[in-house]
């Protein structure tokens, strides 16, 4: 089953929050929906979601009629998810399930099997009131779960996290993968690179790019050489920029940044003159273009 986006639009009063997105959501796939604040992720997630209509444009599956509730289809987790305090989590999914049409026995079997999953079996009986950030955070995609969704939605899973529910949650996709496609959105880029298949970059309401991770490394990825020096009274940077095939010197906390072509061929040539030129190098590393970096270049270029 595929999820297919089509020239979806929404406008509230003057302001056009979302412009013209077409996208598809293949089975199997974990996407990330990355732009900066106001880009529209939120409002793309709702109006998928089903929480708003669209101004415009459709949401459909390739293979079910276009009369039919896709809800059913569909868990959300918003970014700051409700609950009722006074229930305990085994209380709230059962309440849940049986709102998502399953009768009373089919609620409690999954309910319990969505604890167990989940990690917070332990606390089923405990009231959601006493529950930490990172527990809430777990029974709030129990809760999207409970009508086993072909997709699932997540808006800002772990932004409010610290640490150790971040990364406890991160390994919860990667279990939930298994299962069900996952499009959710984030502004912590290194989550997006550990557990995404592929990216989809908004901005101002518009898709700027999308691919996969390897299409858009493709792309946007550049050798960096990483380089710090002990002061000296050579001239490094004019020196380094005379090397054949270094494109570009940045200069970034004390250190030089050195975006290269053939990068083993600059790598010998800087090591070879700091043996013979008794260059003070105290630190080498070759590195690639982050996903911040290309994030950044994206939003850069769509600014022009």
């Amino acid at each position: 089953m595929t999820l297919l986006i089509s020239e979806l639009s929404k406008t509230f009063g003057q302001k056009q929050a979302v412009n013209h997105l077409s996208f598809e959501l293949a089975k199997g796939q974990t996407v990330a929906l990355l732009g900066p604040n106001g880009a529209g992720k939120t409002t793309t997630l709702r109006m998928i979601s089903g929480l708003i209509k669209p101004t415009s444009g459709n949401i459909r599956f390739d293979n079910i009629k276009n009369d039919e509730d896709l809800r059913q289809h569909i868990g959300y987790l918003p970014q700051y998810p409700q609950f009722h305090g006074w229930m305990t989590g085994r209380e709230f999914l059962i309440y849940v399930g049986e709102l998502s049409y399953l009768s009373k026995k089919e609620a409690c079997t999954r309910a319990d099997e969505l604890l167990v999953k989940t990690g917070i079996s332990e606390a089923k009986n405990k009231r959601i009131s006493a529950y930490s950030g990172g527990m809430r955070q777990r029974l709030g995609i129990a809760q999207a779960m409970i009508h086993s969704p072909k997709f699932l939605l997540l808006d800002e899973p772990v932004s409010s996290l610290d640490p150790v529910g971040r990364r406890d949650i991160l390994n919860l996709l990667e279990e939930l993968k298994e299962e069900t496609t996952i499009l959710f959105s984030t502004h912590i880029l290194s989550d997006a690179e550990e557990v995404c298949d592929s990216l989809i970059v908004m901005n101002e309401g518009r898709i700027v790019e999308q691919g996969t991770l390897d299409s858009l490394r493709d792309t946007y990825q550049r050798q960096v050489i990483d380089l710090h020096f002990k002061p000296s009274a050579i001239d490094i940077k004019k020196a380094l920029a005379t090397i054949e095939g270094v494109t570009s010197i940045h200069e970034q906390k004390g250190h030089l940044l050195l975006e290269v072509t053939h990068v083993d061929v600059v790598k010998a040539d800087i090591l070879r003159r700091t043996l013979s030129e008794e260059w003070p190098l105290d630190y080498f590393s070759v590195n690639k273009t982050s996903l911040e970096e290309m994030f950044m270049e994206v939003i850069e270029r769509d600014a022009i």
